[in-house]
């Protein structure tokens, strides 16, 4: 059998020698220590297991994002060597500063100091991924301006990963982006055939679900539960070693890569099903002169009943993205999503509908049309985090617009670049002066904690529509606010 071509490691040493030596087995036979030489990657191995145990394993991050950052500093924390790629200089930059570039509070004071033992940073794949046993790749899975999928950053960061690879290392490379079922494979498994690398030989594929809340220091990285998704059963096995000891909770094989990422997607589809229930129920129960707060209280009294709460609407990166994948797929199949279409097209037009409750308000206060000015208090899709994207204040604030009524907000978690053109950016609650309607969009506890007579005594129409059901609105009103809010008469 002609042998494989040689290709060259980082170190200039051949990953597979003409006869057939893979560059682990070299560097041990001929008595090299990591401690005299870069880690070289091992990938799987059936001492895989008690590598991990012991945290003789190095860790590849691909993006460093809300996800990605804690995940390697979690891995950090545990005592893996850990390198952390991210194509965005200013991260790799603020990271390597000890610096926290997500909006994430709970980051700020956890990176590894500059310098740190086992804690490498970077923005080249090809340098980090030769050192690794195992990458983990966190990159977004947006959706398009038509809503579908974009699967484009899973797709390129695959392939500089496998283009990165030691030839014959088995290195175990994870997806923990959210996907649809069946997206990892036919994504990547081409791209593995192109290259021509063969899975058992020079790579391992595995699925394991991101399953982070961000501004949720009791739903972090390391405390929640994981599910992996891998054909191999041993390598499955393996990487539950692995990610054990990231967490404390339950880490489990569920068997082939499918089940993991149906698993992760339904989850968000639940919570959008879960949430346009209630939002429609806002928008019913008004016009019957009946509060959706005063119903939701007394039905959650049933021991079985789940309460979730209306507002102006779904942001983040998961709830209000994630059903557009499952959409996708069902369509695929010929199966219509009938019900999942349903519940993301009431949360999508919220927004929408509240700008409509809020011209009205207006109006009924005497307000000329084209003169209207609404302050919204918070802008980041949730309360205590500093991320603005898929906010739902950006649709609330283009369907006032159309609407000819000027907006400006506050949010302290924010700098004045995070948002669009058009919104007027407050930077000083105790200034802010001749508005004729507050909003509280995002329920920060800043937000919430305002001087509440001051703001009142220089609106020009003392207006308050509370958007997520938050605020003591008795209390409010008997302090001259007129009050009102989300499913409320």
């Amino acid at each position: 059998m002609k042998p494989p071509p040689p290709v060259t490691s980082t170190l200039g040493i051949s990953s597979r020698l003409t006869l057939g030596v893979n560059i682990p087995s070299l560097v041990q036979a001929i008595g090299f220590k990591n401690s005299a030489l870069p880690h070289l990657t091992m990938g799987w191995t059936p001492e895989f297991a008690n590598r991990a145990a012991n945290g003789d394993l190095t860790v590849g991050i691909i993006g460093l994002g809300y996800v990605g950052l804690p995940t390697a500093i979690g891995f950090h924390d545990s005592g893996f060597n850990v390198w952390g790629v991210d194509i965005s200089q200013r991260t790799v930059d603020m990271v390597k500063r000890g610096e926290n570039p997500t909006g994430d509070p709970d980051v700020n004071d956890i990176i590894p100091a500059p310098g740190s033992e086992r804690w490498n940073i970077t923005t080249s794949t090809s340098e980090a991924v030769p050192h690794c046993d195992v990458v983990l790749v966190t990159v977004p899975t947006p959706v398009t301006e038509d809503l579908k999928p974009d699967l484009t950053y899973v797709q390129s960061a695959g392939r500089a990963v496998f283009d990165s690879l030691v030839r014959g290392s088995r290195t175990i490379v994870v997806l923990e982006s959210t996907v649809y079922p069946g997206v990892t494979a036919q994504t990547w498994l081409p791209e593995l055939e192109e290259i021509g690398l063969q899975i058992g030989v020079d790579v391992e594929i595995a699925y394991c679900p991101e399953r982070f809340n961000p501004g949720d220091p009791a739903h972090g990285v390391r405390q929640v539960a994981r599910v992996i998704g891998c054909s191999n059963p041993d390598v499955g096995a393996g990487l539950v070693g692995l990610y054990s000891r990231l967490t404390s909770e339950d880490v489990r094989y569920v068997g082939k890569l499918e089940v993991a990422e149906a698993a992760k997607v339904i989850e968000n589809v639940q919570r959008d099903i879960n949430i346009a229930l209630v939002n429609e129920l806002a928008r019913i129960f008004p016009e019957l002169d009946v509060d959706v707060e005063d119903v939701l209280s007394a039905a959650a009294t049933k021991w079985n009943f789940h309460r979730y709460t209306p507002g102006v609407g779904v942001g983040g990166h998961c709830i209000p993205v994630d059903p557009y994948y499952m959409m996708q797929r069902a369509a695929d199949v010929g199966v219509p999503a009938e019900l999942i279409t349903a519940a993301r097209a009431v949360n999508r037009t919220m927004p929408i509908h509240v700008a409509g409750v809020l011209n009205e308000l207006l109006y009924k206060a005497g307000v000329p049309a084209g003169e209207g000015k609404v302050l919204l208090l918070g802008w980041s899709y949730k309360a205590e985090v500093g991320d603005p994207r898929e906010t739902p204040a950006e649709p609330l604030t283009e369907a006032l617009h159309s609407k000819d009524i000027a907006v400006a907000a506050y949010d302290p978690h924010l700098n004045a670049e995070d948002f669009p053109e058009g919104v007027e950016v407050v930077t000083d609650i105790d200034s802010a002066e001749g508005y004729d309607m507050a909003v509280l969009v995002t329920a920060h506890k800043a937000c919430q904690e305002i001087d509440w007579a001051g703001l009142a005594s220089r609106m020009r129409n003392p207006i308050l529509y509370d958007g997520r059901r938050v605020l003591d609105l008795n209390s409010l009103e008997n302090s001259g606010w007129q009050v009102h809010a989300v499913g409320r008469p």
